[in-house]
């Protein structure tokens, strides 16, 4: 053990709960959960990310560790007119639908068939409303916002993970000498109420589906090339049914999908972590204590998030995806061969289009591929 294993498992775990917490909670609000409902989304999460890293990375001796979908919270937070516990049961589904995958390597085949520009397109259009809310909260919040958004673009000159802690950093203290947040530190645990999960057809499509699809296309293929780019070999069969187990249960406490992670998993893989590759498992105990004390103080956290003003919290998380936006649009329209069936993709997801209890992602998908299949039929057969 060496203290650049823990440096690298603790910035992971700063990183990946910091960065991306907001996110989290606006899917709650967007879903009607409550404070306490909010606080124990968080606790079994953090709670899913100990037991699964700990295990894999225990299991193989491979560094492997474990997130939430941030992608599939972003795809939530633009839910309307659904409630807990009819998310709670697209949560299983989508869970199942992991686990399937583990078990049928034909449907990992399947997933990675889709047009990775029409999949990308789907994540931008879902990720296209939190980065404008960025900036559409400027006007009434001038004072709050644009130094946080300067700030944001100066330090991710140097570093783009640090430059959304630094704005999660610096905006707090901020919000409270303008007076906009007066945060309660107030302790007591969760209420850890279970949820009895629904199962609304309209559910399955406009939720279910689209966050298995954006969790397996952007968070568990993308963790599994960077396992694979440190040279360890992946146990695709065994991660996607141990997080898919941990989705399975996390679902009836209302929490959603687990997940190998991508861009955290970079820094417990590389040399800064340790320079023998054997070694480096070693960050997975290390970042699962850490999401173990995170989920003894997650109600406080929740009742902290609570008092910031929604300016804060609408920045916070826009610049926390404008990386994965800027990544997915571009991957959206940089082949040639897909580029009108990706646009179509983005745009109908983007607009926020709901038909028949259907979601925006769905119909974006399902737009998509449909040109994708009108296109390979009229394109000429090559002589």
């Amino acid at each position: 053990m060496r203290i650049s294993i823990i440096i690298s498992a603790l910035v992971a775990v700063l990183v990946g709960f910091g960065g991306s917490v907001a996110i989290v909670l606006s899917a709650a609000d967007a879903l009607g959960a409550s404070e306490g409902q909010k606080a124990t989304w968080i606790t079994v999460l953090c709670l899913s990310m100990m037991v699964t890293t700990g295990y894999l990375s225990l299991r193989h001796r491979l560094p492997i560790v474990t997130a939430w979908s941030t992608s599939g919270a972003a795809l939530l937070a633009g839910v309307s007119g659904t409630s807990l516990e009819v998310a709670a049961g697209a949560f299983l589904l989508a869970a199942l639908m992991l686990i399937a995958t583990g078990l049928v390597p034909m449907l990992e085949r399947a997933v990675s068939r889709i047009p990775g520009a029409v999949a990308s397109a789907m994540l931008a259009g879902v990720l296209f409303a939190f980065v404008a809310d960025a900036f559409r909260v400027v006007p009434g919040a001038e004072a709050l916002v644009l130094p946080l958004l300067a700030l944001f673009f100066v330090v991710r000159l140097f570093s783009p993970i640090w430059a959304v802690l630094a704005v999660l950093a610096a905006g707090v203290p901020l919000a409270m000498v303008l007076g906009l947040a007066q945060p309660l530190w107030q302790g007591g645990l969760p209420p850890m109420e279970i949820i009895v999960p629904k199962f609304e057809a309209g559910a399955v499509l406009g939720i279910a589906v689209p966050l298995y699809l954006v969790t397996m296309a952007s968070q568990n293929l993308p963790g599994f090339a960077v396992l694979r780019a440190e040279g360890y070999p992946v146990p695709g069969r065994s991660i996607l049914l141990v997080t898919g187990a941990a989705s399975a249960i996390s679902a009836f406490w209302g929490a959603h999908s687990s997940n190998l992670a991508a861009i955290t998993a970079s820094i417990c893989t590389g040399p800064d972590a340790h320079p023998d590759p054997a070694k480096r498992w070693l960050t997975g105990p290390v970042y699962a204590a850490g999401y173990a004390v995170i989920a003894l103080i997650a109600m406080p956290l929740v009742l902290l998030f609570a008092s910031f003003p929604p300016a804060l919290i609408a920045v916070v998380a826009g610049v926390a995806l404008l990386g994965p936006f800027i990544a997915s649009l571009g991957a959206a329209l940089a082949e040639g061969a897909h580029r009108a069936p990706a646009a179509v993709t983005f745009v109908v997801t983007a607009s926020g289009l709901s038909l028949m209890g259907i979601g925006a992602a769905f119909w974006g998908l399902a737009a998509g591929l449909v040109l994708v299949v009108i296109e390979s039929v009229q394109r000429p057969a090559p002589r």
